[in-house]
């Protein structure tokens, strides 16, 4: 059994500012830092054990993942295979940009997105190839894994056996937790960030007495 905890990376500027990234190398920004802290806080205090932790190998994931590493005293192992979908010539773009430049890309991923190779990239569907790809050299035991939206996208998919566009319907949020169980497909939790509910953060002993 393998239970894997998917772990969106932090926020970086290009999210704020809604670019596409794909596989540039965008650092998180301080607000995303913020979020890689609170996050491992988080997980070390549930004092559950993790087998292995492994991150994209991309800045803004490993960035993320570093500050998980040094809580739970687990190495760090990357892997390309984890890496966001490849958006080609999309990268830099906004979503309005790419609609004016690529018009046919657009009506096609609107009839297909899953099949729909980005300009000079990657569809959906090779996503999914390469993250079973991991998911199967992949050690039985409960794992962290930092990555992507599209990536935890094409897992849920996978999991769910969703057809058309469901998988598109899932917010996966910056430093979110999704946890599956594979081969079992068993989804447990879905975009879960607690960690990030700054009401908590007021609360204490004396405001409630």
């Amino acid at each position: 059994m393998k239970e894997v905890w998917f772990i969106r990376h932090g926020e970086t500027e290009w999210n704020a500012s809604r670019r596409f990234q794909g596989h540039l190398d965008i650092p998180l920004s301080p607000t995303g830092v913020g979020q890689a802290f609170r996050l491992a806080e988080r997980v070390a205090r549930s004092r559950l054990a993790f087998d292995g932790l492994y991150s994209s190998d991309l800045r803004r994931a490993t960035e993320t993942a570093l500050p998980l590493a040094q809580a739970l005293r687990l190495p760090l192992v990357t892997s390309p295979l984890l890496r966001e979908i490849h958006v080609g010539s999309l990268a830099g773009l906004s979503r309005e940009e790419a609609e004016a430049r690529f018009p046919e890309f657009v009506a096609q991923a609107s009839r297909d997105p899953w099949n729909t190779p980005r300009p000079g990239g990657e569809s959906m569907a090779q996503v999914a190839g390469r993250l079973l790809d991991f998911l199967e050299g992949l050690p039985p035991g409960r794992h962290l894994v930092v990555t992507h939206g599209g990536v935890i996208r094409a897992a849920l998919k996978l999991a769910l056996d969703l057809n058309g566009e469901a998988w598109r319907r899932f917010h996966i949020q910056n430093t979110s937790i999704t946890r599956i169980l594979f081969p079992d497909k068993e989804v447990l939790s879905v975009g879960d960030v607690g960690h990030l509910e700054t009401w908590a953060d007021h609360l204490s002993d004396e405001s409630l007495r």
